[in-house]
């Protein structure tokens, strides 16, 4: 056997042999990650808060008829003095000027007629609107209250419900996951002393979304001032003899 055969062996014994090192590295690769993926426990972990609404979003509307079109002057003048009246009634209550938006006020016309299309009826109305704005949250239903006293002058309000809002959800993101997942650790610790083993390091991590209610409700997020705040974590721990 000449040399060039004698080369030609030496490369083929070293090719085999980086060929079984390297199936050996990814079969025990494997073997590893498969004992890592078996030694795991997932666990949820919850947290809750009661907070109150720091947002309130609160709307009036007041409405004026008139029977022909040569009302609507009158019914002008007389929103405008309506309107005076409610702005001023806020403020009293509390609120000011830059929490107060006075809204255009619109016109609708409504015609009535009889089974023969003859006009029997019409009404030209004038509709104004309100809207307040405020952080002062616990005093929107005393002014409500308030409001409602203006109808026994004549003014035809419709005093809409406010939506209370909770907008600081920010604020109390980081100690809610770090309670979820301190709570998904203990869940896990009990099932890991059951099986006679330990938790160790987070393997990973999956937030839910943060979920707000009104207290004591499954549904709604803007009737009730005080609201339930709710993130749930799911956890995969790592596990050791």
């Amino acid at each position: 056997m000449d040399n060039r055969d004698n080369g030609g062996l030496f490369f083929l014994g070293i090719f085999l042999a980086v060929g079984i090192a390297v199936g050996g590295y990814f079969i025990g690769q494997t073997m590893y990650n498969a004992k890592v993926a078996l030694n795991t426990a997932e666990a949820k972990g919850l947290a809750e808060r009661r907070v109150t609404a720091d947002r309130a979003n609160w709307k009036i509307l007041f409405t004026n008829t008139g029977k022909s079109r040569s009302d609507i002057p009158a019914l002008y003048e007389l929103s405008e003095k309506n309107q005076s009246a409610i702005v001023e009634l806020l403020k009293k209550s509390g609120f000011n000027e830059t929490e107060i938006e006075v809204g255009v006020l619109n016109y609708e016309y409504q015609e009535y007629r009889d089974e023969n299309q003859k006009l029997v009826d019409q009404k030209h109305n004038l509709i104004g609107s309100i809207s307040v704005e405020t952080d002062k949250v616990t005093l929107v239903s005393k002014a409500r209250a308030s409001v409602n006293k203006l109808i026994a002058q004549g003014i035809d309000i419709k005093n809409m419900l406010p939506a209370y809002r909770f907008t600081r959800l920010n604020e109390i993101k980081p100690d809610m996951l770090k309670e979820a997942t301190k709570n998904a650790r203990i869940a896990a610790n009990e099932f890991a002393e059951n099986a006679g083993v330990t938790v160790g390091g987070i393997r990973s991590a999956r937030q839910g979304g943060f979920i707000i209610r009104d207290a004591g409700e499954d549904y709604g997020d803007t009737n009730k001032i005080e609201k339930d705040v709710r993130v749930v974590t799911n956890i995969t721990f790592y596990l050791t003899d």
